[in-house]
């Protein structure tokens, strides 16, 4: 059976020790910058896709768009912390946001698909793992 051993780097294991009973404050601070670098490129992306390329006038009531948003960060039972990126469920006309965002993602017949959730995923991957590490390097130097 073979074996892989990763030391983390000094800095980073110092800055940890630093955070002790600060660690679940540190880590919703961390994941919520995360969340808002997401959370802009979807509205962003969303903005683009919304009422665009129509057989018809659009009939947008921009529910869907005000509707996202970002979860409070929770500890699930396994305690890791999760916080999420979404649209909440109280439109007027009682359709649901979660349909209305898939049908946008994915298309339906007669309805091409407008991506607007993969592609925010994808480009920023790497921004949001960027701002977090900052944010915690950032905190743990307040401590």
């Amino acid at each position: 059976m073979a074996k892989a051993t990763y030391k983390m780097p000094e800095e980073f294991l110092m800055r940890l020790s630093k955070l002790g009973e600060k660690t679940d404050e540190v880590t919703v601070t961390v994941l919520k910058a995360g969340a808002e670098v997401v959370e802009s490129k979807v509205r962003s992306n969303l903005s683009l896709v919304i009422g665009k390329n129509t057989k018809t006038e659009s009939r947008s009531t921009g529910q869907l768009l005000s509707a996202l948003g970002v979860s409070e960060a929770r500890q699930d039972r396994n305690g890791d912390f999760n916080i999420k990126v979404g649209f909440a469920e109280n439109r007027t006309d009682g359709i649901s946001n979660a349909m209305l965002a898939n049908i946008l993602e994915y298309g339906k017949q007669g309805q091409p698909a407008k991506p607007f959730l993969k592609p925010a995923k994808i480009s920023t991957q790497k921004t949001c793992i960027d701002t977090m590490i900052a944010t915690f390097y950032n905190e743990a130097d307040k401590l």
